[in-house]
């Protein structure tokens, strides 16, 4: 089986000891491609030069709603002029992670959806899809991106929402990304809301290092462990796990503008 991981962190300094050996591994698993996820100015030129040095990675920028005290008003033009730069390049694939955490204590909701919105311009003005970060925020979500309208929609990071929060992403032509905590036993609500997707709906994550998935508890998260991931997955939603490996993967392909 094949699969694209679409989200996860593998610049992060957890893999700074064996990324190679974890590449490695994730690739003689199957995984093609893996999308590396931007979230501070401080580290895209790190995220940039892993994904340009290695086949099958690539890259997304964006200043995560959960790091707010760490962006700066300069840090939005320098995202804009980082897209510019790297207009078209094919290892550019996305602006994120971008979003809105209500989850957060004492989240400034204004300074988020400001930035949120701004991100949301940019992916507009490059055509480029939005890889987003939700929690507790669906229905403002929702009604931003109904109101700005991508062309190219995008992905809902580790959807955890309802099903009819699932439909409306869809009508805005975002995908659900599906990885590690669904396949804990405890997370009823959406083994229940799994049932009732269509596999056209969703595309596999990882977002390594974090999100371990029951398979491996209390471990690193890794691209190495979507293919079980996939296998957990299917099981809640009774399909057999290359139904769903193959539909993800070309899903995935689909948001990203990737031959398959």
């Amino acid at each position: 089986m094949r699969y694209i991981d679409t989200h996860n962190h593998l610049d992060f300094p957890e893999f700074d000891a064996d990324r190679a050996a974890v590449l490695s591994r994730s690739r003689a698993l199957g995984v093609q491609r893996q999308v590396l996820i931007g979230v501070t100015e401080d580290h895209w030129d790190r995220l940039w030069s892993l994904a340009c040095a290695e086949d099958g990675l690539y890259a997304s920028f964006g200043l995560h709603p959960c790091f707010l005290d760490r962006h700066r008003p300069e840090h939005l033009s320098q995202l804009r002029e980082r897209l510019a730069q790297r207009a078209g390049h094919a290892k550019l694939c996305a602006v994120g992670e971008i979003g809105l955490d209500h989850y957060v204590e004492q989240p400034d909701k204004p300074a988020q959806q400001a930035l949120f919105e701004a991100q949301l311009q940019l992916a507009r003005e490059f055509e480029l899809p939005a890889l987003l970060h939700v929690r507790r925020a669906h229905a403002e979500v929702i009604a931003t991106l109904k109101r700005l309208r991508l062309p190219r929609g995008g992905i809902v990071h580790a959807f955890s929402g309802s099903y009819e929060e699932a439909r409306e992403y869809r009508r805005q032509g975002f995908y659900l990304g599906l990885g590690g905590a669904g396949t804990w036993p405890q997370a009823k609500r959406m083994h229940r809301m799994l049932e009732r997707l269509s596999l056209e709906d969703m595309v596999l994550e990882t977002d390594a290092p974090d999100m371990a998935p029951a398979s491996h508890p209390g471990q690193r998260n890794s691209p190495e462990f979507l293919p079980a991931i996939c296998a957990d997955l299917a099981r809640q939603m009774n399909i057999e796990p290359n139904a769903l490996a193959e539909a993800a993967y070309r899903n995935s392909c689909r948001v990203f503008g990737w031959q398959e």
